[in-house]
C-alpha cells in the first residue's frame, strides 16, 4: 500500500500532462482506486494523461515471463490508452513523464506482487531536459506503436542539481549502452549487481574476466529460478551454450540466488526484480535486465555518477544479496552422466 500511495502522490501532483508507459498494470482490489483514483482525478482537473502497455504475443514463454495487464480497469479510466505488441519484443518500460519536467522510473511495475513481495527500485528525478529525452521515446512508441523502432533519444547527460545524469534508451541504443555498462565494470574496483538474469554478452563476458582477474570487489545477485530457465534454454540451443561457462565462472563469485515461485499464470510473482549495476561512483539504474532479450525490448536506463548513491545502492545490494543462498550453476550434464541417470 506505501508505494501505491507513492504512485498516487506523484500522479496526484501533476498539472498538465502525464504520460505513462508501464509495462504490467494491474494493481490489486486494495491498491487499485489509490491509482487509478489519482488518475481519474488527474483527468478531472484536466490534466492531459495517456497510458501505453504492453501486450505479449501468445509464443514461448520469455524470461523474465510475460506481463499480465487489467485491460479491462485501463480501459474503464476512459483515458487515451493504448496496447503496444510485445512482437518481436516487449515494452518493458515502467517511467512516467510528468508536466514534461519531472520522471518516475526504474524496474517496479504497477501491481501489489512487485510492490510488496519483489526486490525493485524507484526513482524520481525533477529535471525539464531529463523529462524530454522520455517524451521523446514515449512519442516513438505512441505514434509508431513498434518497439523495434522506438528508443532513439540520444543519451545527452544533463546535470540535476549538480549530479550528472544520461538516460539510455533500448532498442535503439541497446548496443551503446551494454557496452557502456561493460565499460564501466571491466575499469571499476567495486562492483555491485541485481539483475533477474545476466545474459548479455558484452556484460557477462566483461565480469567473467573480472573475476578471473581477481582484482575487483564483484557481487551481487540474480534471481535463481530465471537463471535456471535461461540456463535450460541454453543447453536446448546449441548456439548459445558457450555462454554457460561465462554464467558459471560469474556466479560461482560473491553471487546469490533468490528462488523464487515459478511463472505460471495467476501464480504469485516475488522475483528478485531489482535492475541495478554500480561500479565505483557510476550507477545504472532502470528497467533494463541485463539480458540478451532486454536490448531488443522497449527499456529504459538512467546512468548516474554520484558517489552518495553509489554508496547507498551498493549497500542495498549487499542486503538483498545476503537475504539469499549462494547462487550455484549446475555442470552442464554429459553424455554418460545422462545415460546413468536414465
Amino acid at each position: 500500500m506505501e508505494i501505491a500511495h507513492l504512485v498516487g502522490g506523484f500522479l496526484g501532483g501533476a498539472q498538465r500532462s502525464l504520460d505513462i508507459a508501464q509495462y504490467d498494470f494491474n494493481p490489486g482490489a486494495g491498491t487499485r482506486e489509490v491509482v487509478s483514483g489519482a488518475l481519474r482525478d488527474a483527468a478531472g482537473r484536466g490534466v492531459a494523461v495517456r497510458i501505453i502497455y504492453n501486450v505479449d504475443h501468445p509464443g514461448p514463454i520469455p524470461v523474465p515471463p510475460p506481463s499480465e495487464p487489467d485491460v479491462e480497469l485501463i480501459a474503464s479510466l476512459g483515458l487515451p490508452s493504448k496496447a503496444i505488441p510485445g512482437v518481436p519484443d516487449l515494452m518493458h518500460h515502467k517511467f512516467v513523464v510528468r508536466d514534461g519536467k519531472s520522471v518516475w522510473t526504474g524496474s517496479a511495475n504497477w501491481t501489489d506482487d512487485s510492490w510488496s513481495r519483489e526486490e525493485n527500485v524507484i526513482l524520481t528525478v525533477d529535471s525539464a531536459e531529463l523529462a524530454h529525452a522520455y517524451a521523446i521515446d514515449f512519442e516513438e512508441l505512441w505514434s509508431g506503436g513498434d518497439v523495434e523502432r522506438s528508443g532513439f533519444a540520444e543519451p545527452r547527460p544533463v546535470e540535476v542539481g549538480g549530479v550528472q545524469i544520461r538516460p539510455w534508451f533500448t532498442p535503439g541504443f541497446a548496443d551503446a549502452l551494454t557496452h557502456r555498462i561493460a565499460k564501466k565494470i571491466g575499469h571499476a574496483q567495486r562492483v555491485r549487481i541485481c539483475s533477474p538474469v545476466i545474459t548479455s554478452a558484452p556484460v557477462l563476458a566483461t565480469l567473467a574476466q573480472a573475476i578471473a582477474d581477481g582484482k575487483a570487489d564483484i557481487a551481487g545477485c540474480v534471481d535463481a529460478t530465471e537463471t535456471a530457465e535461461v540456463l535450460r534454454q541454453w543447453r536446448a540451443d546449441g548456439n548459445v551454450t558457450w555462454k554457460i561457462p561465462l554464467l558459471q565462472q560469474v556466479l560461482g563469485g560473491s553471487f546469490s540466488g533468490k528462488n523464487s515461485t515459478p511463472w505460471a499464470p495467476g501464480s504469485l510473482h516475488d522475483f528478485m526484480h531489482a535492475k541495478v549495476v554500480v561500479a565505483d561512483d557510476t550507477v545504472f539504474v532502470g528497467s533494463f535486465n541485463l539480458s540478451h532479450s532486454g536490448e531488443k525490448n522497449a527499456e529504459n536506463v538512467l546512468e548516474i555518477l554520484d558517489s552518495e548513491l553509489a554508496t547507498r545502492l551498493s549497500a542495498y545490494v549487499d542486503e538483498v544479496r545476503g537475504r539469499y543462498p549462494a547462487a550455484l550453476v549446475p555442470p552442464t550434464p554429459t553424455r554418460s552422466s545422462t545415460e546413468a541417470s536414465t
